[in-house]
């Protein structure tokens, strides 16, 4: 079995295998491995070969790489051995585990499992929102992890920064809706064998989270699960600070488990200094990266965000509030995950040798 698991000819010409460059995703079996592997294909992104890993039990398993079908391989030191970038996107334990060969053999380190935050020279990163901040982060030549941020502090942050610019902001409040994809695979499965079991009155699998979630809204799992929702609250909440900066206006927040399979919700209040003007504010929020349905189109929802790079967006002046207005947002989770990743790596494409392979 080739460790090269991406021919050069798979989307690059052989004749410019010199100016690409060589990744790994470890979790390649994972639903945010397999995006961002969807992801480096779609964005042609410049790799001449990218090495699917994962553990012991997806070893062998075959995956799609564009056109081409691959196998993945299990995650051992040798692996990283000339890989220019690694994208971690396995659970925790196992980035924990592993990340350390990647950077020791050279390669940068992209985070999508929300562990190497707080490692020495870490930074969460979302270029969606240095773009609205006209940031230009300085290159490092020898970069920390590069952490993806969470797909829901990304959401807010550019919602928040670009509302600023209609108007200042008094207040904001935001329920954010988890979706099971959000726990991998293990955590869609109990969810569906939860739905299944409890319609045929059946005793419920709680491995993951605990608690019921079928038919069901919960604020906080059970005791034994991991990570609790409320690490996961927090983790927004640091992400958004880091991304958004010092003058963003600071949202508090509440995370609730929903049994859906895919997508973040989120309503967000937002309580203005003044009077809103809906049209500023739709125009001030509408642009890249978010879209906003017509009158004569489906409101948003998670269903209609599913394979959106987009976060779909509408508006509702509050009845109550003159100058309260509701936004309600929709996005996909693991397709903005991965878009974060990929372009964070893009972006450390300029401190990366080129003309060769290193």
């Amino acid at each position: 079995m080739n460790d090269s698991v991406k021919s050069p000819s798979a989307s690059h010409p052989v004749a410019a295998r010199g100016n690409l460059y060589r990744a790994a995703i470890v979790g390649a079996a994972s639903l945010k491995g397999k995006e961002v592997a969807e992801m480096l294909n779609e964005r042609n992104f410049p790799a001449a070969d990218i090495r699917l890993l994962d553990d012991d039990k997806s070893m062998g398993q075959l995956e799609a790489m564009g056109d081409e079908i691959s196998f993945i391989q299990r995650v051992r030191a040798e692996q990283f051995e000339n890989v220019d970038f690694s994208f971690f996107a396995s659970d925790e334990e196992c980035t924990r585990k592993n990340w350390k060969d990647a950077r020791d053999a050279g390669s940068a380190i992209i985070d999508l499992s929300a562990s190497l935050e707080n490692e020495a020279g870490a930074s969460v990163r979302s270029l969606w929102v240095e773009r609205e901040r006209g940031q230009v982060p300085a290159p490092e030549l020898q970069p920390g992890p590069c952490v993806a941020a969470h797909p829901v502090a990304v959401t807010l942050a550019l919602l928040l920064l670009r509302a600023g610019k209609a108007g200042a902001i008094r207040r904001v409040v935001s329920t954010i809706f988890e979706p099971a994809s959000e726990h991998g695979q293990r955590g869609m499965d109990e969810l569906h064998q939860q739905t299944v079991n409890l319609l045929s009155f059946q005793p419920l699998p709680k491995d993951v989270y605990d608690a019921q979630v079928a038919f069901n809204m919960v604020a906080r799992y059970g005791q034994k699960a991991q990570p609790a929702l409320d690490s996961v609250e927090a983790r927004v909440s640091r992400h958004y600070q880091k991304i958004a900066g010092d003058g963003a206006p600071r949202p508090s927040i509440l995370l609730l488990q929903a049994p859906i399979f895919h997508g973040h919700a989120l309503a967000v209040f937002l309580e203005m200094e003044s009077t809103v003007d809906v049209p500023a504010l739709s125009q001030a929020l509408a642009g890249d990266h978010v879209a906003i349905p017509g009158a004569d189109e489906d409101s948003p929802s998670n269903v209609s965000a599913a394979g959106q790079a987009d976060i779909q967006l509408s508006l509702k002046i509050d009845p109550m509030q003159p100058n309260g207005v509701w936004l309600w947002a929709t996005a996909d989770n693991l397709r903005i995950s991965a878009l974060t990743a990929v372009e964070c790596a893009e972006s450390m494409t300029a401190t990366r040798p080129t003309g060769k392979i290193q």
